[in-house]
């Protein structure tokens, strides 16, 4: 899935390339990445394999705790709380392609 989001996303940012909207990459840049987090999110399902998934990855376990919580509210919970957790990095080991 990560080759074929590259590919459409190489592609379509190439056609857009004249355009000086260098602000209106980054954001959908980070909505991108955010969208990559609520996906994980809901591919963890359950309350418990967040919790531990996210403290493997470093995450304080409070945060995990506050993540695993609110298990079914992947968007609201893929935003400033596992930020330092699933990083750019992350989306880049994932081969998930960079807009700015």
């Amino acid at each position: 899935a990560a080759e074929r989001l590259r590919i459409f996303v190489r592609g379509w940012k190439a056609y857009f390339r004249l355009a000086q909207t260098p602000r209106v990459w980054q954001r959908l840049d980070e909505w991108m990445r955010h969208r990559l987090r609520a996906i994980q999110l809901k591919q963890w399902k359950h309350s418990r394999t967040i919790f531990r998934e996210l403290t493997v990855r470093g995450a304080k376990p409070d945060v995990a705790l506050q993540v695993a919580a609110n298990a079914r509210r992947w968007w609201r919970n893929s935003g400033k709380l596992i930020n330092a957790v699933l990083t750019i990095k992350w989306a880049d080991q994932l081969g998930m392609p960079r807009l700015a």
